[in-house]
């Protein structure tokens, strides 16, 4: 096939390390970070996936909302105090996430090939503002689509239309690169090249439908323009 026109990225758990956030929650309940950075993103994952098919979407709420109610669904369950200062240090904690270490080596060389890049993400504008701040990533991206702008999160087709719409690239054209397993199966139904980075050796969704590729780190995008 030939080369891709254009690379999009998921932030969370792709660009940035949502689990980072495991090793203030330890600080602050011992001996359960682990457990709630896990459930924390579960559930937010899960409040998405509901407030978009419920009624169309019209119980949509920005994506930092659904993060703070994830946290305290997440707390609630595992009987754990969460006072409002707590709540106010990890929610700023997600503003920012610990960025992979490899991120900005390979949006550098994609810069140099002259490849369009962008990120697609469920997040909203301000927190994927802040978060490329806090990581030194801005500047290097052409695009930054937040699925705010059609209320429906990933992985509704119209989240992943943004993404032709912007670049003006067919689906195929463009390489979308993903470490939730989930999204990149829901970029693989709307018709993108996927690369699925698996950084914890896990096991692909069981649907039938497999990624264009499989990679470990952010890096494995490379050989795409090799």
């Amino acid at each position: 096939m030939d080369q891709p026109k254009a690379v999009l990225f998921d932030a969370y758990g792709t660009l940035f390390d949502v689990y980072s956030v495991g090793l203030l929650a330890e600080q602050l309940f011992p001996g359960r970070g682990e457990a709630l950075a896990v459930l924390w993103r579960d559930k937010q994952i899960e409040y998405t996936r509901l407030v978009t098919t419920s009624n169309d979407g019209a119980h949509y709420q920005p994506f930092w909302d659904l993060t703070r109610a994830g946290l305290r669904y997440a707390c609630k369950r595992l009987g754990l105090d969460l006072t409002a200062e707590r709540e106010l240090q990890l929610m700023n904690q997600y503003r920012h996430l610990s960025a992979f270490p490899e991120n900005r080596e390979v949006l550098e060389r994609l810069k140099e090939r002259g490849v369009v890049t962008g990120i697609l993400s469920n997040g909203d504008p301000q927190m994927l503002g802040i978060a490329l701040r806090s990581a030194g990533l801005e500047g290097l991206l052409d695009h930054v689509l937040s699925v705010d702008k059609v209320r429906k999160y990933k992985t509704h087709p119209d989240a992943y239309r943004l993404g032709t719409q912007a670049t003006k690239f067919a689906a195929r054209d463009i390489l979308f690169v993903s470490c939730n397993a989930w999204d990149a199966l829901g970029a693989t139904w709307f018709g993108y090249r996927t690369l699925w980075v698996n950084r914890y050796q896990l096991p692909f969704e069981e649907l039938g439908t497999q990624p264009t590729r499989t990679g470990a780190t952010l890096r494995d995008v490379l050989p795409f323009f090799d």
